[in-house]
């Protein structure tokens, strides 16, 4: 008597992919949302737990930062390895622990604490983007990615005006309050909907890696936070510079001699992924100038001779509203794009549009209509460039790589944005009027000007990139278009 072996039916084929992509998309909410919330409440922070000025940037922003850039990529790997459903559920079960320990700190040490654990959320990101590539039909993929990956950007302009008007309403412990009602609704629909996704086990956890990867990254993202600060001449940020650079420099080394390694090089190195991780640079780089800077010009007192708006912290967050709700539709025209150009051409036409939007804004930021419309031409340009990201990292690496992928993706966008950010606070800090600490319209152009050179050297670069020979290939991965 013979038997017919039974062939398991594919993961989009056994569950439902709306649901999956709506527990997902509450997981990208969870994230998007609280990232920018809390940068309205620096001050008020600050004076309510008695903070001197750096302790309540290292609460608000630097140790999220930090902790972020070491846990993703180690994330992405473990979730090729172990499943990466059981990660993704760890995760939200940490970050909703981080979320609550923000609520009740008791001083500015504790909520750095409590904020550093919620660094775990930006491993959510690339754990998503992994499960919609695992999780839904082929021909729905392309729309989950874009979908997903525009709700970042969107979420972030958001989360400005929500944390605006709670700030301006109530108390700053309510920021955590309402993002732990998110992580939780994200937590059960991930329970619910995510279906078991295995990994590929085999051999024991890169500990040599994942140190001297979470050793570097700390040190370069060190000295970029505390650049303004300490000066960026300084002994201290040029060591952690350059031992920064050189322990990473050693992780390659380790990297290349594992056998299973926390993140394969060819991840790195591999032509497509490197377009898609130095586009993802750029773009942090634009996002978060204008993410610091534009509320900051909003709130600077109106009047002649003055240069601001004299908004509130919620009308500042309103002026970027109309922008971030742009990104989204945005994000869902690059399918249709990818399918008759090819996978790179959304990321240009993204950066490029962030590069002509910044030197809008530095040429005409002088009245509020101003910002806004310029303002809508790189809402447009993050629109297709976040929703091109994932879609490349996903051509150049398999279904059992690409939590690690991701991962090195987002973590370039982080990276990016931070050492955007701090160029841009530093242009500022550098130009103000004399005997004051009011920035000058100057600053801001340059700040601007800044933001859209970097952007722009990625779509004069990246071109010329994705002609060049070299790189390991992936073995099983789409070559890219």
């Amino acid at each position: 008597m013979t038997t017919t072996a039974q062939v398991p039916a594919p993961v989009h084929a056994r569950h439902r992919p709306p649901a999956v992509l709506t527990a997902l998309v509450l997981v990208v909410l969870s994230y998007g949302l609280p990232q920018t919330m809390t940068v309205p409440a620096m001050t008020v922070i600050q004076h309510d737990l008695r903070a001197d000025p750096a302790s309540a940037s290292w609460a608000v922003l630097s140790s999220t930062l930090l902790a972020s850039a070491v846990c993703t990529p180690l994330a992405g790997r473990l979730a090729d390895r172990y499943g990466t459903r059981r990660v993704l559920l760890g995760s939200l079960a940490l970050y909703l622990a981080g979320t609550l320990g923000a609520i009740v700190a008791p001083d500015i040490g504790a909520l750095i604490a409590a904020r550093a654990v919620q660094g775990i959320s930006l491993a959510l990101l690339p754990l998503s983007f992994a499960i919609v590539r695992r999780t839904l039909p082929p021909d729905r993929v392309a729309f989950g990615l874009a979908l997903t990956a525009g709700l970042v950007g969107t979420t972030a302009g958001a989360g400005l005006l929500v944390g605006g008007v709670l700030v301006d309403h109530f108390s700053w412990r309510w920021l955590f309050v309402v993002g732990a009602v998110l992580v939780l609704a994200a937590l059960a629909a991930a329970i619910a909907f995510v279906p078991p996704l295995p990994g590929t086990p085999g051999g024991r956890l890169d500990v040599p890696g994942a140190l001297t990867l979470a050793t570097g990254l700390v040190a370069v993202l060190l000295g970029i936070t505390q650049g303004p600060s300490w000066g960026w001449g300084s002994p201290a940020v040029l060591g952690l510079f350059a031992g920064g650079l050189a322990v990473l420099a050693a992780f390659v080394v380790i990297e290349r001699r594992t056998a299973h390694p926390v993140i394969d090089i060819g991840l790195l190195v591999h032509r497509p992924l490197l377009i898609a991780h130095l586009g993802a640079f750029a773009l942090g780089a634009n996002q978060f100038v204008f993410y610091a800077l534009l509320p900051k010009l909003a709130q600077l007192p109106a009047g002649p001779g003055e240069i601001g708006f004299g908004a509130t912290v919620t009308g500042a967050a309103l002026m970027l509203l109309p922008g971030t709700l742009l990104t989204l539709p945005a994000s869902w025209a690059v399918p249709r794009i990818e399918r008759r150009f090819g996978h790179r051409v959304p990321l240009w036409i993204g950066l490029g549009l962030a590069a002509c939007g910044g030197v809008l804004l530095a040429v005409l930021h002088g009245s509020l209509w101003q910002v806004l419309a310029c303002y809508l031409v790189c809402s447009t340009g993050y629109g297709f460039a976040m929703a091109a990201l994932p879609t490349l990292v996903n051509a150049g690496s398999t279904p059992e790589h690409s939590g690690s992928a991701n991962g090195v993706n987002t973590v370039a966008r982080t990276v990016g944005g931070a050492a955007g950010s701090q160029i841009g606070a530093a242009i500022l800090a550098g130009t103000v009027l004399p005997g004051t600490t009011t920035p000058t319209s100057a600053g801001f152009a340059s700040a601007f000007l800044a933001a859209a050179v970097m952007t722009g050297l990625g779509v004069l670069l990246l071109p010329l990139l994705a002609r060049a020979k070299f790189g390991r290939a992936v073995p099983g991965a789409v070559p890219g278009r």
